[in-house]
């Protein structure tokens, strides 16, 4: 990809713009008919039209594309009958405005990360990715089986929203620095791009967290003001082209081991739903969900390969005692995040009952048989 189409597409996900979004009307009456065959599109029916405003730029690869697949789903699985309009960061409203614009009903819903609203609500971080938290497959558990889904229900219903997983990038990796890491001190002094909790842990490392939307993070890599950035992995990471400026790509992530991506809609548009397009809503972020962590998989691996043949980029493995201190320190403020208020107490007295459960199986099961695998390909 050229630079300057990686600086155009970066650019949007920084802009922002205040339009008041509006349910939008049918421009005309829908046919009547004695059919409800689902493939016979808005017969007998309302059309019902809907704005979803995101948080990536306009059909960014994986992120940009989630929330057009989820819209696609449910107007096909609707005979067409439910129109969703995809408005990309700064079309609508900008990106990180999209859960106030759905909070007050400005917007329908939204696509974007949960951990993006945790200086309204500490607990809202555990719905997207803690450090040293799930995993993808380990999330779903938690949300599907474990209650988290209900007590994410009772915190967004205070914001007016029903939320929904409908994306998921996987594991993401540890990020891109100028320099070498090979013990604690060199994150002292360290300016590096990362938000939410892992920021924290960065701070207690002797780093500086510096916050900033992904279309900021080159521009800051080339002129110094970070030394370092996270942001998804190989596949999008290619795309914003860091390695130019930061060829030491360490991994895995500490901060985002399965970083899940939401579904927010307006708690009123919501009830307005019958049963059966709600289950559609439903049925669309799981396959939203799905979709976008296979294409990652996929991606991915092919993205890493480029890296490595066509720039010369080999991932490493950040130091023992590094990751012993990531370790300690990430459990403490995960914790004191924990404690912020009884609602949140709640949410992260389920997360980590789940995770410490779920963690053995893990282990001894993907942990156990990637780390066998290496081992078998390795000798051959």
């Amino acid at each position: 990809m050229k630079r300057r189409h990686v600086l155009t597409a970066a650019a949007a996900l920084a802009t922002g713009a205040s339009t008041a979004a509006v349910l939008r009307k049918p421009t005309k009456k829908p046919q009547t008919s004695q059919s409800t065959d689902l493939a016979s599109p808005n017969i007998g029916k309302n059309l019902k039209q809907f704005r979803l405003a995101t948080s990536w730029p306009k059909d960014f690869p994986g992120l940009g594309v989630m929330p057009n697949r989820f819209a696609e789903y449910v107007n096909t699985m609707t005979g067409g009958n439910i129109e969703i309009k995809v408005f990309a960061a700064g079309e609508l409203v900008g990106a990180t405005e999209v859960f106030d614009a759905v909070s007050t009903g400005a917007a329908d819903m939204y696509h974007s990360a949960e951990y993006y609203w945790q200086g309204k609500a500490k607990g809202f971080s555990f719905f997207t990715a803690v450090p040293m938290g799930f995993t993808a497959n380990e999330m779903v558990g938690w949300i599907k089986f474990g209650g988290g889904q209900e007590l994410w229900d009772k915190l967004s219903a205070k914001f007016n929203i029903k939320a929904m997983h409908a994306g998921n990038t996987g594991h993401q990796m540890g990020g891109w620095f100028k320099k070498e890491i090979n013990s604690l001190e060199d994150f002292k002094g360290l300016k590096m791009r990362m938000p939410g909790i892992g920021g924290e842990v960065i701070r207690r490392m002797g780093g500086a967290a510096v916050k900033l939307s992904g279309g900021e993070i080159y521009q800051a890599l080339q002129s110094g003001a970070i030394d370092a950035t996270e942001w998804v992995g190989p596949w999008n990471d290619y795309a914003f082209g860091f390695y130019r400026e930061a060829p030491y790509y360490y991994g895995p992530g500490f901060h985002e081991p399965g970083a899940a991506l939401s579904l927010g809609v307006n708690l009123s548009v919501w009830n307005s739903l019958t049963v059966t397009e709600q289950a559609i809503f439903k049925s669309a972020c799981r396959h939203a969900n799905d979709v976008s962590l296979g294409e990652y998989t996929h991606e991915n691996a092919k993205a890493l390969k480029t890296l490595n043949k066509e720039h010369g980029i080999r991932p490493r493995i950040f130091p023992k005692q590094v990751w012993d201190k990531i370790g300690r320190i990430s459990e403490d403020v995960v914790a004191e995040i924990g404690g912020a208020d009884k609602q949140t107490q709640a949410i992260y007295k389920s997360y980590i009952e789940a995770r410490n459960s779920y963690r053995h199986w893990t282990e001894i099961s993907d942990g156990a048989y990637i780390t066998a695998r290496k081992a078998a390909l390795e000798n051959r």
